[in-house]
């Protein structure tokens, strides 16, 4: 019989709220997603998502943009999603955050 190796799951990083940089990152600080504040900060645009190599297929970005989606969400936020990983990877595959997405108003003309 041959022998199997079965490879363990790391652990789940903790992501923080690095206020100060306006980021959310993995406590290594190695992972993160970067914003700005826009719209006399009532508005989240969420500029980059960055994951190691040596990290990537572990969900971490997805843990990345709940955290900061999570945030928006609990503070009244409205979410901008320039980070192309954030727009046409996440948001399509989770719809549930699609009402923390920024609208901008449609101004009449007349």
């Amino acid at each position: 019989m041959a022998a199997t190796t079965t490879r363990a799951k790391p652990e789940a990083q903790k992501i923080v709220w690095n206020e100060k940089d306006r980021k959310f990152e993995t406590e290594d600080k190695e992972a993160y997603l970067q914003y700005q504040l826009r719209n006399g900060g009532k508005v989240m645009d969420i500029i980059h998502t960055y994951v190691p190599s040596s990290k990537r297929g572990l969900g971490l970005a997805g843990h990345l943009c709940v955290a900061a989606l999570s945030h928006a969400q609990s503070n009244s936020l409205s979410v901008i999603p320039t980070c192309s990983y954030v727009s046409d990877t996440f948001l399509p595959r989770n719809s549930s955050w699609d009402s923390v997405v920024y609208k901008e108003e449609l101004k009449s003309s007349i």
